[in-house]
């Protein structure tokens, strides 16, 4: 199976609507469609969040958003924000290749490390990151600004 990787085009919106759908109910997260909205169009800007797609046989089946953030003790960083694949195409390489699209594009853009989170339990995806990255033992703590 052939993975093709791509920035996500204006012709994805609606498959990645399904996808990031996807993405939020994993997580339990409940958003106005409004908010789908927005995020489509600052995907499309690709000025300061960035997104790909990985498509198998001419249809999206995996995305991945990134940015770039200022680090006080080195360059510029890459977080990784957001990577969900369609429960039918896992495990066929999309994640791995959407990673490292990723990376590749971080490199270009002189980022001096690529890193993302995910929950403890998130066991079918951690079993991919061991292979890729490498865990820091950090645990991340929200503090609620509303």
């Amino acid at each position: 199976m052939t993975v093709e990787i791509l920035r996500l085009r204006p012709e994805d919106r609606a498959r990645w609507e399904v996808l990031s759908r996807g993405y939020k109910a994993f997580y339990k997260t409940e958003l106005p469609d409004s908010d789908y909205e927005k995020a489509w169009a600052r995907l499309m800007r690709g000025e300061d969040i960035h997104a790909f797609g990985g498509l198998v046989a001419g249809r999206l089946v995996g995305i991945t958003h990134y940015f770039l953030h200022a680090h006080v003790w080195m360059g510029d960083v890459c977080y990784l924000q957001d990577l969900f694949t369609d429960e039918a195409a896992r495990g066929k390489g999309v994640a791995r290749a959407l990673i490292e699209a990723v990376a590749k594009d971080a490199k270009a853009r002189k980022a001096t490390r690529l890193y993302w989170l995910t929950q403890i339990d998130n066991s079918r995806a951690r079993t991919l990151y061991d292979k890729v990255a490498r865990y820091n033992g950090f645990i991340r703590y929200d503090y609620p600004l509303d």
